[in-house]
């Protein structure tokens, strides 16, 4: 097995901060998830969740990063490399901001950061899965230069499946 370099856990943009999850995160996570329809988690599970991701990234080396906008200290997602539907070696690109957040170029900006700190691990290749409806989110990665590998049908519906070699 190929060793990599630990993912860089601080990552900042022109407007974006990407840091370590804290406890004081939970609010804020919760909120965000609950946007996506299927119930209110709980604070205390969020809790849970971040103490998840906290371990899986001193395990894996790579992290799945909060999001705070650098003039407004506001979390407003997460972004991030996690092994998802892959493997640690080809691991996934993530993210998911809140709504008021969409349509100002947040994602791609912390995305590309993402990307450069794969590409500082000495990782070869990412993948990213997005539902086929997503087309926000199939543009964010195809300005990163994603292409699709795949189709696959899954419970909630068809996944797109995407892989960028890296550098």
């Amino acid at each position: 097995m190929t060793t990599y370099e630990t993912m860089p856990f601080h990552l900042e943009t022109e407007r974006l901060i990407l840091r370590p999850w804290a406890e004081s995160d939970a609010a804020e996570f919760c909120a965000l998830l609950s946007e996506r329809g299927k119930g209110i988690p709980t604070v205390e599970h969020i809790r849970t969740s971040i103490a998840e991701l906290l371990t899986a990234t001193a395990t894996t080396g790579i992290a799945l990063l909060p999001i705070q906008r650098r003039d407004e200290g506001d979390f407003i997602g997460y972004c991030g490399l996690i092994i998802g539907r892959s493997t640690v070696e080809e691991p996934e690109i993530a993210y998911e901001l809140f709504q008021r957040a969409h349509g100002r170029g947040y994602a791609t900006e912390a995305a590309s950061a993402v990307l450069d700190a794969a590409i500082a691990t000495g990782r070869k290749r990412l993948w990213s899965t997005v539902g086929v409806w997503n087309t926000p989110s199939l543009r964010v990665l195809e300005k990163l230069g994603f292409e699709r590998d795949h189709v696959s049908t899954e419970d909630n519906g068809e996944v797109v499946w995407l892989t960028r070699s890296l550098p």
